[in-house]
């Protein structure tokens, strides 16, 4: 987090937090009232202190004041790096390891990671096409369409995922069974007798 914030949050400890103000898009966009932020130095500021509670409530710490955010889907969403087919989240953060894979029920791929789960962008999925790998018994593109056909009605079909030498098992996911599987809260809520924030 920036200096700045860590020095807000100490010198005012008691902020009430802000719920139902921030978002995030399944494209990694986020939303201030419903408004898609587009100033390069938010996005960056918004990137740079975004983080989670121990009760899995994604935030953006601004200052002393931790505004809780809303998730369409996952607390990252993910791109690729052409070339090096290296990770990044929507927050700026590379990704260091990935230590899962999962299809979800509408075949979007997601990553379980060392900042915690994210969606790969439907507009980088192409990039990891050549890095899966369908069963030795089947063969070809179809076997491919196939294999992914499996994983969204939510059978393991034995699809890997080559992520730089590790081969990943890719697992099928309910897309509604994603918060709890992999332990955050889409939508937090203002707690009962706290004090709102306007």
């Amino acid at each position: 987090m920036d200096e700045l914030v860590l020095r807000g949050m100490a010198k005012w400890p008691n902020v009430p937090a802000v719920y139902g103000w921030l978002s995030l898009n399944r494209r990694g966009h986020w939303l201030l009232k419903g408004e898609r932020v587009t100033n390069p130095g938010i996005i960056e500021f918004f990137g740079r202190n975004y983080s989670h509670d121990d009760l899995g409530r994604w935030f953006m710490q601004n200052g002393p004041q931790r505004v809780y955010v809303a998730l369409d889907y996952t607390p990252h969403v993910l791109r690729v790096t052409p070339g090096s087919l290296a990770l990044a989240s929507h927050s700026g953060a590379a990704v260091g390891a990935v230590e899962g894979a999962c299809i979800d029920d509408a075949g979007q791929l997601l990553l379980d990671t060392d900042l915690g789960v994210g969606l790969v962008h439907d507009a980088d999925l192409g990039l990891l096409l050549p890095l899966f790998a369908a069963p030795r018994a089947l063969a070809g593109e179809a076997a491919l369409d196939a294999t992914l056909d499996a994983l969204q009605a939510g059978r393991d079909a034995g699809l890997m995922l080559d992520l730089g030498g590790s081969n990943l098992p890719v697992r099928p996911v309910r897309a509604a069974d994603v918060p709890e599987r992999f332990g955050f809260v889409a939508c937090p809520r203002q707690p009962e007798g706290q004090e709102e924030c306007y």
